[in-house]
């Protein structure tokens, strides 16, 4: 797949292309459909597939207000999973205030006819675009018509009931109903850090953590959970950790994992932490014995739960 940054970067081969346009945050199982599809149609055509997306999220900057915004995937992780679904090609537009203030004219005519000349669109059932959200897939087939491109708006994408969605999926995280999450996304929610130093009362307990520095604001509730962890790409079980450490009279938040059937130094390590399921909430102990107890009970526990979700 070949990342553009921004719109006049992208290569003449690319011109007829079929193409989709959203943010696509998460990239979950809608987003994964939208895509896929995209893909195949394309390559039955003879077209290339071409992604349209932004950086950052139109929120952020339309929105100021609303911090933090969470955002489910990293760039990269959100260019990995587009390439997955099998598109030719991703173009990044950098939104800014500046850019906000396309027309949904001057994007259709500017971009898809003019700029790329597109074959096709494909896009979601809720889908509007330019300024003040002048856009929308009824303006996109009125305009395919003039232009040349054909339409098609793809139903709202459901499962159990629920319409899949970036907020939705956000939502759940937020409230520590992980597996739920990962049912929308097709996978489980990760958070990705360097391993740092901690106090050093996990070893005291026996039960050493990986204290980590996470790259996203998106964490679910403090609580104990299970979770695999990818350590230069092995997968282990683990135990999770967030939040404070109310035994010890230490209120600070952190973010650390016991890695079972691990023994090694992860400091200085990027390390990846797949959500599984919550176990309980952070609790006080009357002391470091009874916190030791509960800690192996909640091992015992992660490794069942996660030896059923292998």
């Amino acid at each position: 797949m070949i990342e553009f940054e921004g719109i006049e970067s992208i290569t003449e081969d690319f011109r007829g292309a079929f193409v989709t346009i959203g943010n696509f945050d998460g990239v979950h199982l809608s987003h994964q459909h939208i895509c896929g599809k995209l893909a195949a149609e394309a390559k039955a055509a003879g077209r290339k597939s071409l992604v349209i997306t932004f950086d950052p999220h139109p929120k952020m900057i339309l929105h100021p207000n609303i911090r933090p915004f969470y955002l489910i995937t990293t760039r990269a992780e959100k260019m990995a999973r587009l390439a997955a679904c099998g598109v030719d090609g991703v173009v990044v537009i950098h939104f800014d205030l500046a850019y906000s203030k396309t027309t949904a004219a001057d994007f259709v005519q500017g971009f898809l006819c003019k700029k790329l000349g597109v074959g096709k669109v494909i896009i979601g059932h809720d889908y509007v675009f330019g300024q003040a959200r002048q856009g929308n897939d009824a303006y996109l087939i009125e305009q395919g018509k003039v232009c040349g491109f054909s339409v098609e708006v793809i139903e709202a994408f459901k499962i159990n009931g629920e319409i899949v969605s970036s907020t939705l999926i956000r939502n759940y995280i937020l409230a520590g109903d992980m597996k739920t999450a990962a049912r929308l996304m097709g996978r489980p929610y990760n958070a990705a850090g360097v391993v740092g130093f901690g106090a050093g009362r996990g070893t005291g307990l026996g039960f050493p953590t990986a204290n980590i520095e996470t790259e996203k604001e998106l964490l679910t509730p403090p609580g104990i959970y299970a979770a695999f962890v990818m350590v230069d790409g092995k997968r282990y079980m683990g135990a999770l950790n967030i939040g404070a450490k109310p035994t010890f009279g230490d209120y600070t938040s952190t973010f650390e994992v016991f890695l079972l059937d691990f023994a090694g130094d992860l400091r200085g390590k990027k390390i990846n932490v797949l959500f599984v399921e919550k176990m309980r909430d952070i609790v006080k102990f009357d002391s470091p014995e009874s916190l030791k107890r509960q800690i192996e009970a909640d091992v015992k526990q992660a490794r069942q739960i996660l030896k059923d979700n292998k």
